[in-house]
């Protein structure tokens, strides 16, 4: 006797006129919003200019899509260029079928043409990201219990997923006027990774709080906590996938990239970086008596509003920053100038750790999600 089971949704699409409204695509797009207000604040607490994120996710969202949906075909291409396929359909990303890892390779590629146009390293807005991204994942996993997909194996816990049957559109097979459930109870592998990816949030914000990773360490912080319990939650799904020598290829794919985040952690060394933006107003000093009427409310700023690039800086040189507003000056065994052009000088002298860092970004809003 089942004595508790999740029931599951029996709708992920609604029709309002013409427009299709896809449960997946709203939490996709919650998630990315979610990623991006997490990446804005700690951007902003280690000195980048106001509403960088955005300039960033321009790039880093399309190119996040579009290396999840090459993932996800070069993974699957038997339903494409197979017998019976249509290679056609691979363009047709409104279907459903992207890959998380593809995301996350596409995504940084996107980030990191973001981050060289406004003159960031790569691994001050990696480390920037790191927290937001499981928390994005963890949303959009809410998308796939809409679509009744992405569920393990069948199961008799108390926790038991209750699955529909679904057409590809996101409707439910009915029969008199019912919609009908598969036989039995699966593991709500869905709902596993999204605790897990809460938890790696938590974890790589602590973490972070408490030694203070730079050069991207805590990026590899949490590609190692995410892939760990991926791997695991990965060998539980019974849904349809690629196999090698038996196994799902998404669990090599979780063992090879946790091995590569495990040696970059461990290998690559560095404070946590700070930017100081040049070519704006620097923050004015706090007076010393501390009253607002010493405030000069009437001037009127005449920097440029967004910055021409950045300096990389050590802590304690912008905290000085901020309590004196003076840039310190160059130093070359210190803090160098990114420029907006490109061209970014290395934050210290053990070699360009932020041209090897892997960035990733929210993966985009389609149908359903088959082999994320």
């Amino acid at each position: 006797m089942t004595l508790a089971a999740i029931p599951s949704p029996t709708h992920a699409v609604w029709q309002v006129g013409p427009v299709p409204i896809r449960a997946y695509a709203l939490c996709i797009i919650l998630g990315i919003v979610a990623a991006a207000a997490v990446a804005e604040y700690r951007l902003r607490q280690r000195g980048a200019h106001k509403w960088a994120i955005l300039d960033i996710a321009v790039w880093a969202v399309p190119f996040g899509i579009v290396g999840a949906r090459i993932y996800h075909v070069i993974t699957s291409p038997g339903a494409y260029f197979g017998e019976g396929g249509d290679p056609l359909e691979a363009l047709q990303i409104w279907k459903g079928g992207l890959g998380i890892w593809g995301a996350v390779a596409g995504g940084g590629v996107g980030a990191l043409f973001g981050a060289r146009q406004l003159g960031l390293p790569l691994t001050v807005v990696a480390d920037a990201l790191a927290p937001g991204l499981p928390l994005a994942q963890g949303i959009g996993r809410l998308g796939n219990w809409f679509n009744n997909e992405l569920y393990g194996r069948q199961t008799t816990l108390p926790w038991g997923l209750e699955v529909h049957e679904m057409d590809s559109a996101g409707r439910p097979t009915l029969v008199d006027g019912e919609p009908v459930l598969r036989p039995g109870l699966y593991q709500p592998t869905f709902l596993y990774e999204l605790v897990w990816d809460v938890l790696i949030a938590g974890v790589v914000i602590a973490l972070d709080r408490k030694f203070k990773f730079g050069k991207g360490r805590a990026f590899a912080l949490y590609v190692m906590g995410y892939t760990l319990g991926r791997f695991f939650i990965e060998i539980l799904r019974d849904d349809t996938a690629t196999h090698i020598l038996g196994v799902r290829i998404n669990v090599f794919v979780a063992a090879i990239v946790f091995v590569g985040a495990l040696i970059y952690f461990l290998r690559v060394k560095g404070p946590r970086e700070y930017v100081i933006p040049l070519g704006v107003d620097a923050p004015a000093p706090a007076p010393a008596g501390g009253g607002v009427s010493t405030v000069d409310v009437s001037s009127k700023p005449t920097a440029p509003a967004v910055p021409t690039g950045y300096r990389v800086v050590t802590e304690e040189e912008f905290r000085a920053y901020q309590a004196t507003g003076a840039v310190p000056d160059d130093d070359p065994d210190g803090g160098t100038v990114a420029e907006t052009d490109g061209e970014s000088a290395e934050a210290d002298t053990d070699g360009t750790d932020d041209e090897r860092d892997s960035d990733t970004t929210a993966a985009g809003a389609g149908g359903r999600a088959d082999d994320r």
